[in-house]
């Protein structure tokens, strides 16, 4: 999980307008960095299957909010794709 802080200063950064928390770069970002996160968890602790569960599904998901931004607007995608260094 991430700290209410840190999620705050991920939506400041990506967020389209002032009251902005549901666009997909916001949701996007989220995602990433738990990702980030519980991927180091899981080198540390290699038999927590549940995580890893957790895991998968959050990278799912996170590749369903890019599909569904690139389909929409080509543009905020590559600008996304560039500022999360993704591909």
């Amino acid at each position: 999980m991430l700290a209410t802080k840190k999620k705050q200063t991920i939506i400041k950064k990506n967020q389209i307008h002032d009251k902005d928390t549901g666009s997909p770069e916001v949701q996007v970002a989220v995602l990433s960095t738990q990702i980030l996160e519980l991927a180091k968890h899981l080198k540390k602790h290699k038999k927590d299957n549940h995580s890893r569960r957790g895991l998968i599904k959050m990278v799912a998901d996170r590749r369903t909010h890019l599909k569904y931004l690139e389909r929409k607007n080509k543009t905020r995608y590559t600008a996304l794709m560039k500022k999360m260094e993704l591909a």
